[in-house]
C-alpha cells in the first residue's frame, strides 16, 4: 500500500506537486490548483492533530463501513467524493506559498513517522491508526494530483 511513511511514495507525491503550475486546471471539480494545495495542507494537518474537526453524522453511520474498503487497496479516491466545510478554502491563496506548505507538510509528516500522527478521530472514518492516517495522506493527496492531471 503507498502510503506517505515510505519515502519513495512521499518523494512520488512531492515531485508531483512540483510540477504543478499557477494556471493548471482541473479535470473535474471547483477548486483552483492554490485552493487544492491549501486544502491538501489541512488534510495533513487533520492527520498530525493540528486541525481537529468534530464527527459528521454520516461518518458516524458508514465510516466504519467504508473505512476497510478505502485502506485496503491503492485504487484511488472516486472522483467528486464530498468535501468537509472545515477544509472548503473559500479565499484564492497564494500558489508559491502553498506549494511548499504542502510539500513541507509531506516530509514532516514523513520524517516523524508514527508519532506525527493524531489520536483525534477522522470526522468521517472515526479512529485512525498511525498507518491508516499514513495511507489516507497518501490517497487524499493523489487524488487532488489526479484531479489537476499530475
Amino acid at each position: 500500500m503507498k502510503n506517505l511513511f515510505a519515502a519513495t511514495d512521499a518523494d512520488e507525491l512531492k515531485a508531483r506537486i512540483a510540477l504543478l503550475q499557477p494556471g493548471t486546471e482541473p479535470l473535474w471539480g471547483k477548486m483552483s490548483v492554490a485552493q487544492m494545495l491549501a486544502h491538501c495542507a489541512l488534510g495533513m494537518q487533520m492527520a498530525t492533530g493540528e486541525l481537529r474537526t468534530g464527527r459528521v453524522f454520516l461518518g458516524r453511520i458508514l465510516g466504519q463501513f467504508i473505512k476497510p474498503k478505502v485502506m485496503a487497496n491503492d485504487e484511488p479516491i472516486r472522483r467528486n467524493t464530498p468535501t468537509m466545510k472545515e477544509l472548503i478554502i473559500p479565499v484564492e491563496p497564494d500558489f508559491a506559498t502553498e506549494q511548499t506548505r504542502l510539500t513541507q507538510a509531506i516530509e514532516q509528516f514523513h520524517a516523524a513517522g508514527p508519532k506525527a500522527c493524531t489520536t483525534h478521530p477522522h470526522p468521517f472514518f472515526g479512529p485512525m491508526t498511525p498507518d491508516e492516517w499514513a495511507i489516507l495522506g497518501y490517497k487524499h493527496i493523489d487524488h487532488h494530483l489526479r484531479q489537476f492531471g499530475v
